[in-house]
C-alpha cells in the first residue's frame, strides 16, 4: 500500500462513523494540508456511498487540525439519478474541525460533450524547474515532488517578486503512486499559495474554505498545475487552480479562500 493510501485510511465504527488518524506526513508548516484532509473525508464517503466518484468536494475549515486520532461522521443528504450528496465532519477531541459536502456520481457518467475554453499550461521541462525543498515541518514535500516554473519562483530563489500572483509547475508522487480522484484532491492544494509569488514569503495563508471539482482520472505520473490569485483585500485572498495531466486532459479545478496575514519577524 502506498503511503498516501495508508494515511487517508478510515475504519468503520458504526454505519455513520469512522475512526481515522491524521498523519503528520502531509503537513505544511506543521499543519495537515487541506487537500489531504479533504481526501480523507472523501474516502470515508466512498466507503458508504453507492456512487463512487467525488465530483465536487467543498470543505469549511472550522478549526485547526493536528496530527493524531480523529473521528469522521457522515450524513446522507439526499440524491437523484445522477448525484448523491453527503456531509462529512471531521472531529478531534469531540470538536468539529472540518465540515465537507460531497457530491458523488458514477465514474464515466459523461454526456460525451466537451468544450475547453482554456488550455493546459506550457511549462518548462522538469530539469529547468525549481524543486520545492524538503524543510522541517513541510513533510508534504517529502512525499510529493513539486517543481515550479522558474518564472514564478523568484520569491524562493532570488528574492525577485513577480508582477502576478501565479504559480505554475509539475507534481508527482515520489513513490510513483498513480494519481486518481482522491489524490487529485491533494494535488489541487499541494503548491505554495500563489500570493507568495508577488508578496514573498511574508504571510500566513490558512484556508477558510475550499471547493474542488474532479473531472477526469489522470493518465500520467506527472500532473501540470496552475494556481492563480487575483484579489487580495480585507485580509482575504482567493486561489483558483487548474490541474491537467500530460495528455492535456483537465483533471480538476478548484477555488480556495484563505486568510492573508503578514507574519512578524
Amino acid at each position: 500500500m502506498y503511503q498516501f493510501d495508508r494515511d487517508i485510511e478510515v475504519i468503520l465504527q458504526t454505519p455513520e462513523t469512522f475512526q481515522a488518524t491524521v498523519s503528520e506526513n502531509w503537513s505544511v508548516d506543521k499543519n495537515p494540508d487541506g487537500g489531504y484532509l479533504m481526501a480523507m473525508l472523501a474516502n470515508a464517503v466512498q466507503k458508504s456511498a453507492g456512487k463512487q466518484w467525488p465530483l465536487i468536494v467543498t470543505a469549511n475549515f472550522i478549526a485547526r487540525c493536528r496530527p493524531g486520532p480523529a473521528e469522521i461522521g457522515l450524513e446522507y443528504l439526499g440524491g437523484s439519478r445522477y448525484f448523491d450528496r453527503w456531509q462529512a465532519t471531521l472531529l478531534q477531541e469531540g470538536t468539529p474541525r472540518i465540515r465537507a459536502f460531497c457530491t458523488m456520481t458514477d465514474e464515466g457518467n459523461d454526456t460525451g460533450e466537451k468544450r475547453y475554453e482554456a488550455a493546459a499550461p506550457e511549462l518548462p521541462g522538469l530539469e529547468q524547474c525549481i524543486e520545492m525543498p524538503s524543510l522541517p515541518g513541510y513533510t508534504m514535500f517529502d512525499h510529493l515532488e513539486v517543481r515550479l516554473d522558474p518564472a514564478c519562483a523568484g520569491w524562493m530563489t532570488t528574492g525577485k517578486l513577480s508582477e502576478e500572483s501565479e504559480h505554475r509547475g509539475w507534481i508527482r508522487f515520489r513513490d510513483d503512486r498513480p494519481f486518481d480522484a482522491l489524490s487529485a484532491l491533494l494535488a489541487a492544494d499541494a503548491f505554495p499559495p500563489p500570493i507568495l509569488a508577488s508578496q514573498g514569503a511574508v504571510a500566513w495563508v490558512p484556508t477558510i474554505e475550499m471547493s474542488i471539482n474532479v473531472r477526469n482520472n489522470p493518465q500520467s505520473a506527472w500532473l501540470k498545475c496552475v494556481f492563480r490569485s487575483l484579489f487580495l483585500s480585507h485580509g482575504v485572498v482567493e486561489e483558483d487552480a487548474r490541474v491537467w495531466d500530460e495528455k492535456n486532459e483537465l483533471i480538476a479545478i478548484s477555488r480556495q479562500v484563505s486568510r492573508f496575514r503578514k507574519t512578524t519577524g
